[in-house]
């Protein structure tokens, strides 16, 4: 995983934290990073010692930045048709990653970067976030996923405002709407510290500071919210995350089937039996 350009994993225990390492375009996904992540998540997913992958930006100004309009401006449909497939095939490697994965955005999510957040389980967004679906102020419509998975989560209705208007929300706006389902914000502890070791005059040192501290901040509470998850039994989060995805496109009957199936065969799990049995001595004790 070293070797790669592009991405940068960090191993915390049983977390990995993935991050997209091409600040100076804003993380945008050119061909080279849709390879590199399809190599990651593949490594990811086959290593039994990760139990969540957090999803990050490099840099405090982008999670992802979307497709590479440079690359995309002179190639034809036939191209085009490639660049999308490839990309929708790493996104559905992370939505089908039995493992939880969470979105930390940190500043712009856009186009491709929002669909990347879209495959996430969770999305944990700082309050200078920006989100959006813009494909159709240069000319085409999202094509990595946006259309179908946006409206599963946001509803026809809003999803098509999204998209049809490209405008970029706040990440205030986006939790609003359930797009996002936690919101980072500093604390005033933190701004009153910027303001005591920074001269006032001096606004481009002080927000630099701040979206630090705040990228920080949003890093720690992905990580809290994680660990939160690693404490459960691993197979019963897998288990409910497939159930989850499968029950979105089933009819009720179906997806409760489904749930029966699932539930039952946890039951053939030794974590079942040993945290079945530990919460029974310590609720005796």
């Amino acid at each position: 995983m070293s070797s790669m350009k592009y991405i940068q994993i960090d191993l915390q225990n049983d977390i990995a934290i993935l991050k997209i390492n091409r600040p100076e375009a804003l993380n945008a996904m050119n061909l080279d990073v849709i390879h590199e992540l399809t190599r990651a998540i593949d490594l990811i997913s086959v290593d039994q010692g990760v139990k969540v992958l957090i999803i990050t930006g490099a840099g405090e100004r982008s999670f992802c930045a979307g497709a590479d309009i440079s690359y995309m401006v002179d190639i034809d449909a036939v191209t085009a048709e490639k660049y999308a497939s490839s990309a929708q095939s790493m996104l559905n490697k992370i939505e089908k990653m039995e493992k939880p994965v969470i979105a930390a955005i940190n500043g712009f999510a856009l186009g491709g970067g929002c669909e990347l957040a879209l495959v996430c389980d969770i999305r944990i967004a700082s309050d200078n976030a920006k989100i959006g679906q813009p494909e159709v102020t240069i000319g085409i419509p999202p094509g990595w996923g946006g259309t179908q998975r946006l409206l599963r989560i946001v509803g026809p209705a809003k999803a098509k405002e999204l998209i049809f208007t490209g405008k970029m929300i706040s990440a205030h706006e986006a939790e609003n709407m359930g797009l996002v389902n936690i919101l980072v914000t500093l604390s005033d502890e933190d701004k009153s510290k910027i303001d005591s070791n920074i001269d006032q005059n001096n606004d481009k040192e002080k927000n630099a500071a701040l979206s630090k501290i705040l990228n920080n901040r949003l890093l720690e509470r992905s990580i809290s919210l994680a660990k939160e998850i690693t404490k459960n039994s691993f197979n019963a989060v897998k288990v409910s995350k497939m159930l989850i995805n499968k029950g979105m496109d089933a009819d009720i009957d179906t997806g409760l089937r489904l749930e029966i199936y699932g539930w039952a065969l946890c039951f053939a799990h030794e974590d079942r039996q040993k945290m079945m049995s530990a919460f029974l001595n310590k609720s005796k004790k």
